[in-house]
């Protein structure tokens, strides 16, 4: 048997697989670079609050705090570059727990309100409270091999497209979990839900920028609206749990303001479908008003500040990249003007 040509032969088809795969993924991939925002990722950037200072800032939230809200820009206004902390698709109130009752922590922590979300649920199996609560616990039981794979695992993500491995269940994830995911063994039922396409790109550091495809290709960013839409449409979406997500959050808030910490409320912007839906369902007197007046604190609505609105969202829900880029500074020099954070450039 010629064992060693057969060993030869096969790992050479496989490297060249392999890079038909890469070259193919390259030339239809709608996203430049495919760093995954899994749970390893959110742990580098939670263990940094161990550290931080209380002059320090900690972003929490949803999808609009990581897309409206650009790391770079707040550390060139301010000196000090914040810590990302929000998750896409996500209640915010499991992080800020985290935070409150697991660090010494005491500066601010930012946590934007998309109404849909912060006001959905603290039922711990539902997706908007299960999906950060497993962040939270993998940072609080992550083994050193766990690590040791993220870190190993950066510099093929960062130069390999074929090297994806998504959390969340994206239509364009071409990890092989995702692949077999996606074929439907003997079911001829087709799935309702519209594809839904990545169109984001993020950093080692979770900062988040929209791709240039979502805000230059109507037909991409509408891709996106039906799955919006879909989403929103669903009969059995529960009705928000209004006091029971105020209640727990206000418990941990206070706690946090007792011990000297500063909580900022950030509503971003929203423009059309979803506009309508949160002015509809989720007035703002009734949920985001009445949340800041429980904490006697004043909540940052972009609708109050003419610098803050105006913006048109490509997909309804978040800003683009340069809209971002505006955004961020106006809302820092709001924030440094009403003393709710220092700047250190000029202190």
């Amino acid at each position: 048997m010629q064992l060693k040509q057969s060993f030869i032969v096969a790992i050479v088809l496989g490297l060249v697989a392999l890079v038909a795969w890469e070259v193919y993924l390259r030339s239809t991939m709608k996203s430049h670079t495919r760093i995954a925002d899994d749970k390893a990722l959110w742990s580098v950037q939670r263990h940094k609050v161990n550290k931080l200072a209380s002059d320090d800032v900690v972003l929490t939230g949803s999808s609009r705090v990581l897309f409206d809200v650009q790391l770079d820009v707040w550390e060139e206004k301010t000196g000090r570059r914040p810590i990302q902390l929000a998750c896409a698709g996500s209640s915010p109130l499991p992080v800020f727990h985290d935070l409150v009752n697991n660090t010494d922590y005491s500066g601010t922590i930012v946590v934007g309100v998309t109404p849909g979300l912060f006001f959905s649920t603290i039922y711990p199996l539902a997706q908007p409270w299960e999906w950060p609560q497993s962040r939270v616990d993998h940072y609080a039981t992550r083994t050193f091999a766990e690590r040791s794979n993220h870190w190993l695992s950066i510099p093929l993500q960062k130069n390999f497209y074929f090297i994806s491995a998504e959390e969340d269940d994206l239509s364009d994830n071409v990890d092989l979990k995702a692949i077999l995911s996606r074929v439907r063994w003997g079911d001829r039922v087709i799935n309702p839900m519209p594809p839904f396409y990545q169109f984001s790109d993020m950093a080692l550091d979770r900062n988040v920028r929209m791709t240039d495809l979502t805000v230059t290709d109507t037909a991409f960013a509408n891709t996106v609206k039906r799955v919006w839409k879909f989403f929103m449409a669903d009969p059995n979406l529960p009705p928000p749990d209004r006091d029971g997500t105020m209640n727990f959050f206000l418990a941990d808030a206070r706690k946090f303001m007792e011990r000297g910490g500063n909580v900022v409320l950030l509503r971003c912007p929203s423009t059309g479908f979803f506009k309508e839906l949160e002015t509809g369902g989720l007035p703002r007197e009734q949920f985001f008003d009445a949340l800041a007046d429980s904490l006697q604190i004043k909540g940052y609505h972009y609708e109050d500040y003419q610098q803050l609105s105006g913006y048109d969202c490509p997909e309804w829900s978040h800003l683009s990249a340069e809209d971002a880029d505006t955004f961020t500074a106006d809302l820092v020099d709001i924030f440094v003007d009403e003393g709710v954070i220092s700047n250190t450039k000029t202190n």
